[in-house]
């Protein structure tokens, strides 16, 4: 049993983030986003809310015009991190994470962040629009969204969804959407490398303690799947877009 909980906490234990994002990139959307003193901030598909954190702490706790935020996911344990997470850095009583579907949250922000969450509204093109309808008016968002770099195999493009068009068919529909596109970045290589890596090595890890548990070989199998599609399929292929839009 003991085994068992340990696997379940191992599964996102090394990642900073669920996306291909480094501290110096993180850092660079906060500040793009340039989120203000007594600010709302929202992130629909939140995970455990790490940028969501360091967005509301760039905006300001302090005062009678703190900054606040509110994460929305419908994954328990990963909100349960989130709460540890604010709690630790003192942010808890400025941050809520709530259980939710992120297409039906109707509650406005100043600043809205959505990261590879596209799928909960039903693709790229139903989220940007979507989207408009919690975004205050001035406020800006945080769209991050996948794209292809170089045109995918048959095999990656099922992985993915053939909804998934390149980067400028991304920022057109940004733009068909209404949305200004005030910062474009992209996730680098060595990004999408650690993203891969941290997001297979607490499992990995698991498998190196627990060799003869009864769930390894599912385990092992998943991992060994997962690095050889990455490796020998998307690896330069599938590139990730962070995109801060006005309206």
């Amino acid at each position: 049993m003991q085994s068992t909980d340990d696997l379940a906490r191992s599964r996102y234990a090394r990642m900073r983030w669920n996306t291909p994002l480094s501290e110096e990139h993180a850092a660079l959307l906060v500040q793009r986003l340039d989120v203000r003193p007594g600010s709302r901030v929202l992130d629909l598909g939140c995970g455990w809310g790490e940028l969501l954190l360091r967005a509301v702490a760039a905006g300001g706790v302090a005062g009678p015009v703190a900054t606040r935020g509110v994460g929305v996911d419908t994954d328990d344990a990963a909100l349960a991190r989130g709460r540890r997470l604010a709690a630790s850095r003192s942010l808890n009583r400025h941050v809520a994470f709530v259980m939710g579907e992120a297409a039906t949250w109707q509650e406005p922000a100043d600043r809205v962040l959505s990261i590879g969450a596209a799928h909960a509204f039903g693709g790229t093109d139903a989220a940007l629009d979507a989207l408009t309808t919690v975004l205050r008016p001035g406020g800006r968002l945080l769209f991050g969204a996948a794209f292809w770099e170089r045109s995918p195999t048959a095999e990656v493009e099922q992985i993915f969804g053939a909804e998934t068009t390149d980067l400028p068919g991304l920022v057109e529909a940004a733009r068909e959407h209404g949305w200004r596109v005030l910062h474009l970045s992209t996730a680098d290589q060595r990004e999408w490398d650690d993203f891969e890596s941290t997001w297979l090595a607490g499992r990995q890890e698991w498998l190196l303690r627990h060799p003869t548990d009864h769930r390894a070989a599912e385990v092992r199998a998943e991992l060994d799947d997962r690095l050889r599609q990455y490796v020998g399929g998307y690896r330069g292929v599938l590139g990730l877009a962070y995109l801060v839009l006005g309206r």
